[in-house]
This record gives C-alpha cells, sequence and structure tokens, in this order.
C-alpha cells in the first residue's frame, strides 16, 4: 500500500483480494512489532479495502483472513496466518520456517491434516508501506535498440562480493554494482545492457534452509513488486533504484529476470504466506481427482517444476502479474524483462497459446509494449518447448544457438549447418519475419561456466546436496585431456582457443548475443553446472586475476572479449538483424551453398561472406582518398584436428585482404594486410576472419 495523495486525508489505503474470505483484518506494527488488528471492508469485486489515518511510509503491516477451512477445500481459511500483501513495495525480515508457516498441522496417529492453532506472525516477514517519490535526477533510459544490444547476465550479489575495488560495504549489493568501478568495468567491456537475476523478493526453500544451503539464483518468488532486501544494505526501493540511475546515467540498460510461473509458497501442502491464504483458485492451478474411495483430492500443478504453477485463466493473475510489470517500469524505469519458464504465461486452459490474453495485455499496454520482452520458451508442462512460438515482438533464448555451436566447437561431426544457420539469426527457426527473434547465447546461470565447459566432460554437484542427480547432464563440454584444473599448458593453450572460438562466433552471429558475466575473463564453478544454491565463492566472481601478475589467461581472455565487442560494434558488417540478408554460405573451396547443399557439407568446415548491401556501397563515399571501401567479410571456422586451405568465392578481383581476427594466435584481433594467392590457412579448431576492401 501507499500512502495517500498530497493533499488527501493524512494516511493510506489498504486493499487485498480475497473474494472468498468470510473475514479480513489490516494488521499494524508498531516499532516494538506490537499488533494491531482493524477489520476490513468487503466490496461487490471481492476487494477488501480501508483507509488508516495517521499511517506514515515506513508502517509495516499484513493480513489474516478467516473462512471456510476443509482439508479438501480451496481456498482454505486461517486467521493465525499472518499474510503478506501481493502489492507490497517492500517487505521487511524473512520468512523462518517453522510449522506456523502451515495452515494446517498432520495428526501423528491419522496423519489427517488438521486446522493449525499456531499463529504465524512471529516467522513472517512485514508488508512495508512505500512512497514513490525518487530523485532522478533527469537521467533517461539509455533507449539502445535490440539489434546493438550486448546482454551481460549477472547476479546482483555475486558480481561485486568480491570485487576489492569496490568498497567493502557495497559489495554484493545493489550500490555495489552501480559503484563507479563497477559501471567502469561495464563499460570497459562494452556491454549495453545487465540482465539482473532475480531481485524480487525470495524465500529458500526449507529443504535447502535445513541443509545449511539458500536459493541463490532467487527463482523462488515471495513479492512480486518487492526487491529483494538482502541485496541492500539499509534501504532495498531506494537502493535498487539509485542503481538504476547510475547504470542507466552511463548508457547500460536494465533487463530484470522476473518468475511469474510459480511462487515460494510450493505444492498444496506448502505454506500460506500470501497468495495461497487469500485466493489459492485465483492465483494457482489446481486438479481435482477422486481417490478409490469416492473422495475428492486436490493438489498443485505442477508445469514449472517447483511445486505450483500460476493460473493465467484468472483476471486477478493476468492483474497482478501487468500490475507488477508496470510497477517496475513506472517505478524503477526497468528497461525489459526476461521471463522464466514463460510459456507458463501464456497458457489459457493449459494449453499454450499464441494469442493468449498475458501477450495481448502487454502488446496493448502503451507502456509496457516498449520494453524488451524476453522468454525462456520452455516449461515442462504438456508440449512446454515453445522454442519460436512467441509473438513478433518478443525475442527467446534460443538454446539450439547454445547447443549447436558447442557441439560444432568441441569438433564434432556432422554440425556445420547447424553452426551456418546459428550464425544467420537461426532464421530456420524464427523465420525471416523475426531478424532479431534469436538470444544468442553460449553459457547462461544454468548450466557450466565457459571456462567449466571447456575443462570438464561431467557436472560435479555433489555440494548441491542432491547426489550429484540435479543439473543437465548434456553439455556438449569437452575437457581436453583432463577432468578440471590443470597446469599442464598445451591444455590450457587448447582451452583457451575454444574459449576465444566461442566467444567469437557469438559476437559475429546475427541476433542479439548474451554473455555470462565471468565468462569474459574464465571464472569457474568447479565443474558445478547447476549453483543455484550456492550462495558462497564458488558462484561468486573472482576478480583476483585483476592484481594477479601470474593470471595471463584471464587478462587475455578479458582483453579479447572487450576487442570482439568493440569489433562487433563498429563494424558495418557485423549486425544484430538482417538473418540471411547480405550472407552466403561457402564450403572451404570456395563454392557457395544454397540451404541443400549447407546440409550436404561433410567434415567440419565452413565459411560465410558477408557483403556490403548494394545501395549502402554505391552511396559509401569516404573522404579519405587513401583509404579503401569494404567489400566483404570472410568468416573461416575449422573444428577439424588438421590445418584447412580456404579458398575466396572472388579470389581473381582486383582488392586488397586484412586479416582482422585469427583465434589460434596469441593476439588474436588485429588489422594486418593479408598476401593472398586466392586462399588462405586456418590453423586446426581455430576461426578467422578476412577483410575484403576495393
Amino acid at each position: 500500500m501507499m500512502p495517500a495523495s498530497a493533499g488527501r486525508a493524512d494516511g493510506a489505503n489498504f486493499s487485498v483480494y480475497a473474494p472468498q474470505a468470510q473475514r479480513l483484518e489490516l494488521c499494524l506494527f508498531d516499532g516494538n512489532d506490537k499488533e494491531t488488528r482493524l477489520p476490513m471492508e468487503p466490496s461487490a469485486m471481492g476487494v477488501w479495502h480501508l483507509f488508516v489515518s495517521g499511517v506514515r511510509a515506513g508502517q509495516c503491516y499484513g493480513f489474516r483472513a478467516d473462512g471456510q477451512w476443509h482439508p479438501d477445500l480451496s481456498p482454505r481459511f486461517n486467521n493465525r496466518k499472518l499474510l503478506l500483501d501481493p502489492y507490497s513495495r517492500e517487505v521487511k525480515g524473512e520468512v523462518s520456517w517453522h510449522p506456523a508457516l502451515f495452515d494446517y498441522s498432520i495428526s501423528k496417529s491419522t496423519g489427517a491434516w488438521n486446522i493449525s492453532e499456531i499463529d504465524s506472525a512471529g516467522v513472517m516477514p512485514r508488508s512495508v508501506v512505500r512512497e514513490r517519490e525518487f530523485d532522478w535526477q533527469e537521467v533517461r533510459k539509455p533507449g539502445t535498440s535490440r539489434t546493438d544490444s550486448i546482454i551481460y547476465e549477472l547476479h546482483v550479489k555475486g558480481f561485486s562480493i568480491q570485487n576489492e575495488a569496490v568498497p567493502e560495504e557495497l559489495r554484493g549489493t545493489y550500490l555495489g554494482l552501480s559503484h563507479p568501478a563497477s559501471i567502469a568495468y561495464l563499460k570497459q567491456l562494452g556491454v549495453t545492457a545487465v540482465e539482473l537475476l532475480p531481485v524480487t523478493s525470495r524465500v529458500s526453500e526449507e529443504r535447502l534452509d535445513n541443509m545449511g544451503l539458500s536459493n541463490y539464483w532467487g527463482y523462488n518468488p515471495l513479492c512480486l513488486m518487492a526487491p529483494e532486501p538482502s541485496l541492500a544494505i539499509d534501504d532495498p526501493v531506494t537502493e535498487m533504484k539509485t542503481m538504476v540511475r547510475e547504470l542507466h546515467r552511463a548508457g547500460i540498460e536494465v533487463i530484470m529476470d522476473v518468475v511469474f510461473n510459480h511462487t515460494c509458497e510450493s505444492g498444496h501442502g506448502g505454506p500460506s504466506l500470501s497468495l495461497r491464504g487469500l485466493s489459492e483458485r485465483d492465483y494457482y492451478l489446481i486438479d481435482e481427482t477422486i481417490d478409490v474411495r469416492g473422495h475428492k483430492k486436490i493438489d498443485s500443478t505442477n508445469y514449472t517444476g517447483c511445486g505450483n504453477t500460476m493460473n493465467f485463466d484468472s483476471p486477478q493473475t493476468l492483474k497482478l502479474t501487468m500490475d507488477a510489470l508496470r510497477c517496475w517500469v513506472e517505478e524503477y524505469h526497468i528497461d525489459g524483462f526476461r521471463f522464466d519458464l514463460a510459456p507458463t504465461m501464456a497458457r489459457q486452459g493449459r494449453v499454450f497459446r499464441k494469442d493468449s490474453a498475458f501477450f495481448q495485455a502487454i502488446y496493448q499496454d502503451p507502456l509496457l509494449s516498449q520494453c524488451k520482452m524476453i522468454a525462456e520458451p520452455w516449461d515442462i508442462g504438456p508440449e512446454g518447448y515453445r522454442l519460436a512460438g512467441f509473438p513478433r515482438e518478443w525475442q527467446e533464448w534460443n538454446d539450439r544457438y547454445r547447443d549447436g555451436i558447442r557441439s560444432f566447437w568441441r569438433g564434432d561431426n556432422h554440425r556445420v549447418a547447424d553452426i551456418g544457420w546459428r550464425m544467420v539469426g537461426s532464421v530456420d527457426i524464427f523465420g525471416s519475419h523475426r531478424p532479431i527473434g534469436s538470444i544468442n547465447y553460449i553459457c547462461s546461470h544454468d548450466g557450466f561456466t565457459l571456462n567449466d565447459l571447456v575443462s570438464y566432460e561431467h557436472r560435479h554437484n555433489l555440494a548441491n546436496g542432491e547426489h550429484n542427480r540435479d543439473g543437465d547432464a548434456h553439455n556438449y563440454s569437452c575437457n581436453y585431456g583432463v577432468e578440471g584444473q590443470t597446469t599442464h599448458t598445451p591444455i590450457l593453450e587448447r582451452r583457451q582457443r575454444a574459449k576465444r572460438n566461442m566467444l567469437a562466433t557469438l559476437m559475429l552471429s546475427r541476433g542479439t548475443p548474451m554473455l555470462m558475466a565471468g565468462d569474459e575473463f574464465g571464472n569457474t564453478q568447479d565443474g558445478n553446472n547447476n549453483a543455484y544454491c550456492q550462495d558462497s565463492k564458488l558462484s561468486w566472481l573472482d576478480w583476483s586475476w585483476q592484481n594477479d601478475e601470474s593470471a595471463w589467461q584471464e587478462k587475455e581472455l578479458q582483453a579479447f572479449t572487450a576487442k570482439l565487442i568493440e569489433l562487433r560494434k563498429t563494424h558495418p558488417l557485423l549486425q544484430g538483424d538482417g538473418g540471411r540478408q547480405h550472407v552466403c554460405w561457402m564450403d572451404r573451396h570456395g563454392a557457395l551453398l544454397n540451404e541443400h547443399q549447407l546440409g550436404q557439407v561433410k567434415g567440419g568446415c565452413l565459411g560465410l561472406k558477408i557483403t556490403v548491401p548494394e545501395m549502402d556501397h554505391k552511396t559509401n563515399d569516404c573522404p579519405d582518398q587513401e583509404a579503401h571501401k569494404t567489400k566483404a567479410l570472410y568468416i573461416l571456422m575449422n573444428n577439424e584436428k588438421v590445418n584447412r586451405r580456404f579458398t575466396f568465392a572472388d579470389r581473381y578481383s582486383q582488392s586488397f585482404w586484412f586479416t582482422l581476427l585469427d583465434t589460434s594466435e596469441p593476439e588474436p584481433i588485429k588489422h594486418d594486410v593479408l598476401m593472398t594467392r586466392g586462399w588462405h590457412l586456418v590453423t586446426e579448431h581455430s576461426l578467422v576472419i578476412v577483410e575484403e576492401k576495393s
């Protein structure tokens, strides 16, 4: 709830949706945590409300709902449970796992559910009244186009917690990410946007809490409009807004990873923290079955793997999520969103629909329709894999790109056609009508880091407490002879080249590239490819390389990545959109390939020729008479164990040739004159860029 507007009565309006409740109480807590309960008024719309005079910003509160209770009913109401406001703008305190959090207790003799008599206020956080005012200092959003975007996925805490260039008191916080040292690094690297792992308020699962672990990634949301308090020093709302403002001042956009597919209340037997205790059927999908004795049984639908599934057939769920998105855009100036398990939001009647109410609500909204919308295009429900199934305005995480690039540079056979399509924006998947639909990535938070991708062939997740059964077992990884860390120089050099190959491919592909934080300098998680519960040095970025004279590989890779990004941003032929336009495939003999021929290429060599658009070529006057005009770029890729000669298709032209990149060399990025006889030798397992100028 927000305080009343200026010029109105002194106080605050409180309201909450609970249409089947028989009684609702507003619970106000004073500075000594003494609770005062006030009855709320019902309405025909199912919203209970109350205006309380004298309430100021900072007031802590919650709700208690009363009504029917039976083990086989939904919703079940229990006024002994303090419930958070789904519209909370701030949450103070943490959930402390205790039987009091559950609206039922289990009979030791029969196993039956009985209504819980324990009050939960002592183990629950509080909602907090907030004002919206913040000084944005006239800083505006950068407005970077999708074509020009380079996304950097990071965890707010993990990014700065070990960075000694950031003051100790700010490390691991919103203000640590927006500190001048952090921003200077992002600017030097050249990324245009940060994509934040979930920063909404969250709860760690009881199982993890009992093991001494936590939900580090944050994919277990509590209140969808409240920033996570553990990432702040004192005031999460003001500090997160400050972070966004300072990133925007530096020209860096902020994309939020949001989780609208499930909440931390788990399955039907989970805790009663907010939505479940107010209107479970409106917010969650419920399955009803009849047991062998003819008794009705209810349970939560689980299309997410997290126990519950948000119910987007319900207008109230749609309203809550749209209001949450508008809150982040209006109040925090967020530039875009990445939606975790996005098909869940587009299910109507439990079936994914491209014309769902969720998509239509965003499309018609004058504010949200201008934001970047990115889908993780799968969940675990029926027909849940929906890559390329989202509206034209959306972009999607492309796992086909991830797996194809990994497989090719691992040296797998018969992946030439795959890498050919992936590098032209995956138009075989998205179609020519979505030239910028693909979010290209090699690694993300979910899986191996880039360093571990070339250092481990098996996951090493024992620290997660699931007997190494969690995490993906199919990683298209290669350890090049030794599992894990080694000091063997030839293996280290092969791994370094493999990293350069994949980073170069990422920045040379059409679509929008996304880089996982730390991959640019070889950050490791010791082979853990599912570090969701590891809030420790295992998953935090290790910045020690910056002051370590022996960390030559980390420094070399970081400098290489920054130069790659600069090359992508400054070279006129390396644009994110366009798909196959002005791009030709060619085999290593210089023969141009059509779609059918691409699929028949044997071995592991492929060339891409990117040409200047005819109109641009005719009007591209150069004021410097000594300068030459670019005619084409040749991207030559060899994933085989032997050096291969590539012949240029236009080898008899009167052209000048320059090598811009060769991943096989210690200093890969260059601008060297190339003396060519119409061909170029590409070293084993490497990528070369040759520029042809008139």
